[in-house]
């Protein structure tokens, strides 16, 4: 068995996906960001959804990625393409690398710089609380909370609760957005509290057994 049948059988995943033909760069690159902001991942181009091989059409679709990755995406994507033969067919393989840094953002139809994560085989869209997580991930500094009164609303809460939304929180500690947000990124960015995206919205749960909610204790990254 050829690679790219290896590939195939796998079916789609997290890391991987299967597309067609490229019409657009703006959809895959939103591909690319996914892959670059979870777990790198590789992208068949030239296989149907049901994992027949069509091949691609031309050299452009070369062309093609390279845009999707250096100017649709924002930073630029590493990649790498190579080709499997099937048929007489030629099918590109994109092996995308996962970014150091993130987020990757991608530009789509209307101009905006969205970023995506990837969920078993499909590209969801992150909300603000996810991206300040990265964005903290990345300090040198660290960072260093202290638990008062809304965290501990918030641990008393996941004690008897599976997850909980952001706003179920701001409603539950009465608090601006801003500093619910806050407060559930810099649980995440600590390891206290993690989070399951789908395409209805984000939840929020605990990591393990809540254990360290005492009044005015610190949880650092």
């Amino acid at each position: 068995m050829s690679e790219l049948d290896r590939l195939i059988k796998q079916g789609e995943s997290q890391v991987l996906d299967f597309k067609y033909c490229i019409s657009d760069s703006r959809k895959i690159a939103k591909t690319l960001a996914a892959f670059a902001n979870t777990d790198g991942g590789r992208l068949l181009i030239g296989v149907r959804d049901n994992g027949s091989v069509a091949g691609v059409r031309s050299e452009e679709e070369f062309y093609m990625i390279d845009a999707a990755a250096s100017l649709f995406c924002k930073p630029a994507v590493k990649y790498s393409v190579k080709q499997h033969m099937s048929n007489g067919k030629v099918v590109l393989d994109v092996e995308i690398a996962k970014s150091e840094k993130r987020p990757v953002y991608s530009k789509d139809e209307t101009g905006r710089w969205i970023a995506y994560e990837r969920r078993k085989d499909h590209n969801l869209a992150v909300n603000s609380v996810i991206l300040k997580v990265w964005k903290k991930q990345n300090r040198q500094d660290g960072l260093k909370i202290k638990v008062r009164k809304p965290e501990n609303i918030l641990f008393r809460y996941l004690k008897e609760n599976e997850s909980i939304t952001l706003s179920k929180f701001r409603k539950l500690a009465r608090l601006p957005y801003f500093k619910a947000e806050n407060i559930i990124s810099d649980l995440i960015t600590c390891g206290i509290l993690n989070y399951n995206l789908t395409e209805k919205g984000c939840e929020y749960y605990p990591e393990e057994k809540l254990d360290h909610s005492q009044p005015d204790s610190y949880l650092s990254y």
